[in-house]
């Protein structure tokens, strides 16, 4: 294979990659639970980082943790330790108060820190709010 043929490079994801989301031009379901919906920004984040398994810990924490359902608005963080390539997902209420707290042993999620919410039954970027 020549460089001519090379396969094209796939996208990495940067924060400043993420700030292109304002809005959302259509809602993808959740595979697994299905009344769950997420934004174009969340799935680009998902296909761009391999890391479909982190809207899936949002949308299980929905129907298998009382005190996340609870919450009508939420801000999901995924803080990562690059280094030691483990990280912490936490559930805040939109008031700083963590109803959801979860230790991830390994992960290649490449930024040190990613945020979410959640509300309506969407996973959504900030920016998309």
């Amino acid at each position: 294979m020549t460089n001519a043929q090379a396969l094209p490079k796939k996208p990495v994801l940067t924060l400043s990659a993420l700030d292109q989301f304002t809005g959302s031009e259509h809602w993808y379901r959740q595979a697994l639970v299905r009344d769950i919906l997420f934004t174009d920004g969340a799935k680009y984040v998902a296909d761009t980082a391999g890391a479909c398994w982190l809207l899936d810990e949002i949308a299980f924490a929905q129907r298998f943790n009382k005190p996340v359902a609870a919450e009508g608005f939420q801000l999901w963080k995924l803080q990562v330790d690059l280094d030691k390539h483990s990280a912490v997902l936490i559930c805040e209420d939109g008031n700083y108060n963590a109803v959801f707290t979860k230790s991830i042993e390994f992960t290649d999620f490449p930024l040190a820190e990613i945020s979410f919410y959640f509300t309506d039954n969407v996973i959504l970027l900030p920016g998309e709010y």
